[in-house]
């Protein structure tokens, strides 16, 4: 009861953190792991540790399930090479460079223990990096490399520590084996993932518009996915990220709107709630951790982690930028954009950007703690301690200093918001509805006569003109410093805004009145909802 107590109290600090993001402008990550750490030293709170199992079966396979799914598979696929680079090749020179720092850095600190310190902190988190890269409007280019970065290099992350970590239980360590795992692992965990994801999408083009069972079956697919690879003892993480992949990839063509609105809004519920409460259980484990280190002075234990803690950093920005030109592996494989114009090549600013976004998360928390008490003969586990305080150090400079320097050096580089997509979402509109326009007058199957007819084209040109002005405007807007507002209220909409507020006061009149139902109440009231989504989508920023 005393634990159920804990967690509604730490759920309630996270709502009402949760309230304050947007006037204290603060990624959520830095903002809940800081105040898990003050109410860590809170002398009444009991130690809330965090189980590793817990958050390998509990909170990873949603978070990048959900990740996953909200990824374009087109720009993964077509940006495979850079996040294969990072998700690996970075993962394993990351484990390395650490690896040798910590070993001659730290007093009896043997090369095994080293090597698994280095997997710990090697991946970069994928909730960790969505959170804090949220609504900084960089271009879409670089938001597909980090977040799929993210995704993947969990598993070769794990198959690094699970190869250390036989070395420090067994005192021996194969190279091919390790390659060969490796390969087994990450092969078979993709494997498992599309066979998965191509089953659900079979079961869900069977379900006939049921958007609760539909609803119900996504929140089970990470966890089926997870826990099939797992039984096969290959990559859970690889299977979850590839289910998420294939089923976004199919969604469009499997899911009905009301499944698709019902699913996002309980997905987006669930997964704020997950992502707070994991970051302030991250916050809350120093204090734990503190007590069970005693070998080390505060001094000793500050410089090993803060030195650990830029070498990471360092390792990342050479590394990326190394990379970047060698092979140039960040620049588009196509020459010319799909209108005909050349590519333009990612800048310098934006590697810039790739290379200081490598905050970590609970995933290097969650594999240390996972490390055993014990060794085989019973002997304790050499410096487990040291490691979990290390970890946890790697992790809390990563958000808190790359985190919150994250806008202050897009602001340096002046770089300009991303608007590419808004441009790209009116050219889309605008081509449905030029093509709805020749299929009125050409292919349409209701006969309508010429008021009709002439009245419902007129609601599509009126449409298409207003579509032209906006994508002038997004043009103007890139040929020039100083941007415009794109959509404007005008008086049309802004009359429209006016009469939906009096028809809200009039149902809420009427429902005080008992005049009608409730029946009838809620029924117009979701009509009304249905109409203000609507008018929300063509609201100015500001204005919603």
């Amino acid at each position: 009861m005393q634990n159920f107590q804990d967690i509604i109290f730490l759920l309630a600090v996270l709502i009402s953190l949760s309230a304050l993001l947007e006037r204290i402008k603060v990624p959520q990550p830095i903002l809940l792991v800081a105040a898990g750490l003050l109410i860590g030293f809170i002398p009444s709170l009991p130690d809330l540790g965090l189980d590793p199992q817990i958050i390998f079966l509990i909170f990873l396979p949603p978070l990048l399930y959900d990740a996953a799914s909200q990824t374009s598979w087109h720009n993964f696929k077509a940006d495979i090479r850079p996040i294969s680079a990072l998700a690996i090749s970075l993962v394993f020179f990351t484990t390395v460079a650490v690896a040798v720092i910590a070993h001659y850095l730290v007093p009896d600190f043997t090369w095994p223990l080293a090597f698994l310190l280095g997997a710990i902190i090697s991946p970069t988190d994928a909730v960790a990096a969505s959170g804090i890269i949220k609504g900084l409007s960089l271009n879409r280019r670089i938001m597909t490399i980090l977040e799929g970065e993210s995704l993947v290099n969990d598993a070769s992350a794990l198959i690094a520590y699970r190869q250390a970590l036989t070395a420090v239980l067994t005192g021996s360590f194969v190279f091919w084996d390790a390659g060969l795992q490796f390969i087994t692992v990450a092969g078979g965990g993709i494997l498992s993932g599309i066979i998965v994801g191509s089953v659900l999408v079979f079961i869900h083009k069977r379900i006939n518009r049921n958007a609760l069972v539909e609803t119900g079956l996504s929140l089970l697919t990470p966890y089926i996915a997870y826990l099939a690879a797992e039984r096969l003892h290959v990559s859970g993480i690889l299977s979850v990220v590839t289910a998420g992949l294939i089923i976004s990839w199919r969604g469009p063509e499997i899911f009905t709107y009301q499944t698709r609105m019902r699913t996002r809004i309980i997905w987006d519920t669930i997964i704020f709630l997950l992502n707070g409460f994991v970051f302030i259980l991250i916050g809350l484990q120093l204090p734990g951790i503190l007590k069970q280190v005693k070998h080390f002075t505060t001094t000793q234990l500050i410089g090993y982690g803060i030195v650990i803690s830029v070498v990471t950093i360092l390792v990342r920005i050479l590394w990326v930028f190394a990379g970047a030109y060698a092979t140039k592996m960040f620049h588009p494989k196509k020459t010319v954009e799909d209108d005909g114009l050349p590519a333009e090549p990612v800048s310098w600013k934006s590697v810039l950007i790739i290379a200081w976004t490598g905050t970590r998360g609970v995933l290097s928390l969650a594999t240390a703690l996972a490390l055993p008490l014990t060794l085989y003969a019973g002997k304790p586990f050499p410096q487990r301690h040291l490691i979990l305080f290390l970890a946890f150090v790697v992790i809390f400079v990563t958000l808190v200093v790359q985190g919150l320097t994250l806008p202050l050096l897009i602001r340096m580089l002046n770089l300009k918001p991303d608007s590419s997509e808004s441009k790209e979402e009116k050219e889309l509109e605008l081509h449905i509805v030029n093509s709805t326009m020749h299929f009125i007058d050409t292919e349409l199957p209701v006969r309508l006569d010429g008021d009709a007819k002439r009245q419902l084209k007129n609601k599509y040109n009126s449409r298409a003109e207003k579509l032209h002005n906006e994508i002038r405007i997004h043009k103007r807007n890139e040929r020039k410093d100083v941007s415009v507002p794109v959509t404007v209220l005008t008086p049309l909409l802004n009359a429209e805004v006016e009469i939906g507020k009096f028809q809200r006061e009039l149902l809420i009149k009427l429902h005080k009145e008992e005049a009608f139902s409730d029946t009838a109440i809620k029924k117009v009231e979701r009509s009304m909802d249905i109409n203000d989504l609507t008018l929300d989508q063509q609201l100015p920023k500001e204005i919603e």
